[in-house]
């Protein structure tokens, strides 16, 4: 199961890679307008697989941070 996921996310890589070259060369406006919306497709794509096939998310409650700001200031004060 991951190894398929992880094959998918390659080949938009891929298919990301290959349209940003493409967006370097001379085009029409309508193939520039079409690549530019592949391109966005791939990358919507790569989020999608990636929330489904990774989905923990690790979140740093906001106290936290704010005692560790608390403390680098306090510190760099004293």
């Amino acid at each position: 199961m991951i190894d398929d996921e992880l094959a998918l996310l390659r080949a938009h890589r891929n298919n990301i890679s290959r349209y940003q070259r493409l967006l370097k060369t001379e085009l029409t406006e309508f193939e520039r307008r079409f690549i530019e919306r592949r391109l966005s497709e791939e990358r919507s794509a790569i989020e999608r697989l990636s929330a489904s096939a990774f989905p923990l998310a690790f979140k740093i409650p906001s106290e936290a941070i704010d005692n560790a700001t608390t403390l680098l200031t306090a510190s760099s004060h004293g």
